[in-house]
C-alpha cells in the first residue's frame, strides 16, 4: 500500500451503519502513527486492492499472529452492495495462504454486519467463536471467523 492509496482510503466515506468503519483523517493517522499511517506497519501488513484499469477498489491488512494471519480489509464505498465481497475476500484469503501457506486465516465482523458476515461464508469461512470486545466505536459483538 502507497501512502498515497492510504491517504485516498482515510477519505472513504461509508452510508450509515458502515460509518463506524471509517478511518480518522489522514494527517490524524500519521500523527498518531495509527495502523497503515506507520510506515512500517503499512509495509508489512497492507496491501492495496486495484481493479482491471488500476483503480483502488479496497484493502487487505494480513496481521500477523502465533500460526494464524488475521485478515481486515475494506472495500471502497461505491464498490459495497455490487455482490463483490465472496471474490474480494476470496481472493485476499488466497494471497494470506500463499504468504503463510501453514497459518490458520481468520478475520472478525461485528455481529450486526450481516452483509459482511454472508459474503464471507460464500468465500468458506465459518464462524467459530463469538467475543465482545473494546473498538475505536465502543464495545462490540464479534464473530471470529475461519477459512475451511
Amino acid at each position: 500500500m502507497t501512502e498515497e492509496d492510504a491517504e485516498e482510503i482515510c477519505a472513504w466515506r461509508y452510508p450509515p451503519p458502515y460509518d463506524s468503519y471509517q478511518w480518522p483523517s489522514w494527517e490524524r493517522m500519521k500523527a498518531e502513527e495509527r495502523e497503515f499511517g506507520d510506515p512500517r506497519i503499512r509495509r508489512e501488513q497492507y496491501a492495496s486492492v486495484r481493479d482491471e484499469e488500476g483503480r483502488l477498489v479496497g484493502y487487505a491488512q494480513f496481521f500477523p499472529m502465533v500460526g494464524v494471519v488475521r485478515l481486515g480489509v475494506g472495500l471502497r464505498p461505491d464498490c459495497c452492495d455490487r455482490g463483490w465481497g465472496p471474490a474480494f475476500i476470496g481472493a485476499v484469503a488466497a494471497e494470506a495462504e500463499r504468504r503463510a501457506p501453514d497459518a490458520e486465516i481468520d478475520l472478525e465482523v461485528e455481529t450486526w454486519n450481516k452483509r459482511a458476515i454472508r459474503a464471507y461464508e460464500r468465500a468458506g469461512f465459518a464462524a467459530t467463536d463469538r467475543y465482545d470486545r473494546r473498538a475505536s466505536h465502543g464495545i462490540v459483538s464479534i464473530l471470529c471467523m475461519v477459512k475451511q
